[in-house]
Formats: structure tokens, C-alpha cells, sequence
């Protein structure tokens, strides 16, 4: 699998969002918690556009190129996968109570 692709973004969304909270740049609201940005991080990895063009320049074998595309496509699934499933764990939903 194409880790970069997950954790790349994945310890960039989470780290720099630390800092900035940190270094009181910005602070997260009330209803937001560190598990929702580490979802978030893992969502950033779907971005699969960008490595598939750089396959297609990087490579001439049309074999490496059909490979890479698969193993970027499933990296990307399994990212918005994870993603989906922590953000549904952790983020809190709202119910109508208007009996």
C-alpha cells in the first residue's frame, strides 16, 4: 500500500494543527476534539490526483504505471475508509428531540 499517501497527511494535519493550538495561534472549538483532526488527517489522504499524475510522468513501463495507479486507488480507499469510520466514532450526532 501507498503509506505516504496516509501518513504524510495524516501526521501533517494532526501535527501542524497541534502546533497551531499550541503556540496559541488558534484555538479548537468547544465541540471539536483531537480525535475529529486525526480523522480529518486520515480523509487528507484520499488526495490521489496528484500521484497518479506523477506516475504518468515519473514512469514509461505501462505495467509500473497500471500498478501504481492501482495501489494509489486502493491507499486512497482505505484512507476515506478510516477516515469515515473515526469521524462516525467520534464525532457526536445530532437528534431531534422536537416531540
Amino acid at each position: 500500500m501507498h503509506l505516504d499517501l496516509l501518513l504524510v497527511n495524516l501526521w501533517a494535519f494532526s501535527l501542524l494543527t497541534f502546533l497551531a493550538v499550541t503556540l496559541g495561534l488558534c484555538k479548537l472549538p468547544t465541540d471539536l476534539n483531537w480525535k475529529a483532526i486525526f480523522g480529518v488527517g486520515l480523509l487528507a489522504g484520499i488526495g490521489f490526483t496528484m500521484s497518479i499524475f506523477v506516475t504518468l510522468l515519473a514512469f514509461d513501463n505501462e505495467t509500473i504505471i497500471n500498478n501504481s495507479k492501482l495501489v494509489i486507488l486502493i491507499s486512497s480507499l482505505t484512507a476515506g475508509l478510516l477516515g469515515f469510520i473515526t469521524l462516525k466514532l467520534t464525532l457526536k450526532t445530532e437528534t431531534n428531540n422536537e416531540n
